[in-house]
């Protein structure tokens, strides 16, 4: 049960880093196209794959990663705001949109308060 709902999120979010990395190239920018680089350039903490953890630590740990991309898309939102970019501006409110339903829906299978951060 847990390992088909873990490849349906990594799928939404590698989709995610394609619009993103897509948007970026647009603006003749580069997005990071390693692991090495986005690894040295994310603040999400790295957490061993380890049998020990139980479903509702495993996926306490993903809502916090949700939540930091939330932060960064909120960011993104206030950013293409000051450069009048609402293209960009209208991609990042529908990945925060979409993120803030994964956090919805994993906080009500943990039973806590389906909260969303303003």
């Amino acid at each position: 049960k847990l390992h088909p709902l873990m490849d349906e999120f990594m799928e939404e979010i590698d989709s995610q880093l394609d619009v993103i990395s897509e948007r970026l190239i647009a603006l003749d920018g580069s997005p990071y196209s390693t692991l090495k680089e986005m690894a040295e350039n994310t603040k999400i903490q790295d957490w061993p794959g380890e049998w020990d953890k139980t479903t509702p630590e495993r996926l306490a740990h993903l809502v916090d990663g949700y939540r930091y991309l939330e932060d960064l898309y909120q960011h993104g939102i206030e950013v293409s705001d000051v450069e009048k970019d609402f293209s960009t501006q209208d991609i990042f409110v529908g990945l925060k949109t979409a993120i803030e339903k994964k956090i919805w829906m994993i906080q009500a299978e943990l039973g806590s308060a389906p909260e969303i951060d303003e």
